[in-house]
C-alpha cells in the first residue's frame, strides 16, 4: 500500500484502537513540510495550519470514541529528528497516549522486542496488523497489511510488552531535559 491507500485501510479498519510502533531515528514525511528545518533553524513553533489540521483529526477521533496509542524506541542520544519530533509532535498533543522506549544497554529484553517486530507497524482494533516499510533515510515505501492470526498474535504480543516497558512521554521528557531545544539552541 502506498500512503494514500494506508489511510483508507486504517480510517476502515480503526474503529476502537490504533497502536503504533515506531523505530526509525529520523523519517522523511512529506506532509511534515518544512517543519524539520524550521525547528533545526530556531523558529518559535511548527506552521500552525499543518499542526491544527492533524491536531483536529485526533481530537475528533477521541470524540468519536478512538483510543491512539504510540511507543517510540529510542537510542541515546536523541537524534535531531527525535528532538524535533518529541518537541513540536508529542509535546503538545493531549489526544494521543504516547511513550517512549530507551534502548540502551541494560534494556536487553526491549530491544529483543523491537528487533522481533522488524520494524515499525500499526495494530488497528487488535486484528488489523499493519508492517511499514522505510529507506535507508525513513522515507515511506510501503505499508502490508496482514490479518493472520498468527502475526496479529505475535505483533499483540510485541505491542503490549514495549507499552508496559515504555515510559509515558511526558514523565520522559520531562526527565531528559537536556534534548530540549533552549538547552542546545544558542
Amino acid at each position: 500500500m502506498d500512503a494514500k491507500e494506508l489511510r483508507a485501510y486504517l480510517d476502515a479498519h480503526f474503529t476502537k484502537t490504533l497502536f503504533r510502533l515506531e523505530t526509525l531515528p529520523a523519517y522523511g514525511v512529506p506532509s511534515e513540510g518544512s517543519d524539520f528545518a524550521r525547528y533545526l533553524a530556531g523558529e518559535p513553533g511548527p506552521t500552525p495550519e499543518r499542526r491544527q489540521q492533524w491536531l483536529s483529526r485526533l481530537a475528533d477521533e477521541v470524540a468519536r470514541g478512538l483510543r491512539r496509542r504510540r511507543v517510540h524506541a529510542v537510542a541515546l542520544p536523541l537524534s535531531d529528528y527525535l528532538r524535533f519530533e518529541c518537541e513540536w509532535s508529542y509535546a503538545g498533543n493531549p489526544w494521543e497516549e504516547i511513550r517512549i522506549l530507551e534502548l540502551g544497554a541494560d534494556w536487553s529484553e526491549p530491544r529483543r522486542l523491537v528487533d522481533d517486530a522488524a520494524g515499525d507497524f500499526y495494530l488497528a482494533d487488535d486484528v488489523h496488523l499493519i508492517r511499514m516499510y522505510y529507506t535507508e533515510v525513513g522515507e515511506p515505501l510501503a505499508a502490508e497489511a496482514d490479518t493472520s492470526p498468527s502475526s496479529v498474535t505475535a505483533y499483540r504480543r510485541i505491542a503490549d510488552m514495549v507499552w508496559s516497558q515504555a515510559e509515558p512521554f511526558e514523565q520522559w521528557w520531562a526527565a531528559n531535559q537536556q534534548f530540549h531545544r533552549d538547552r542546545w539552541l544558542v
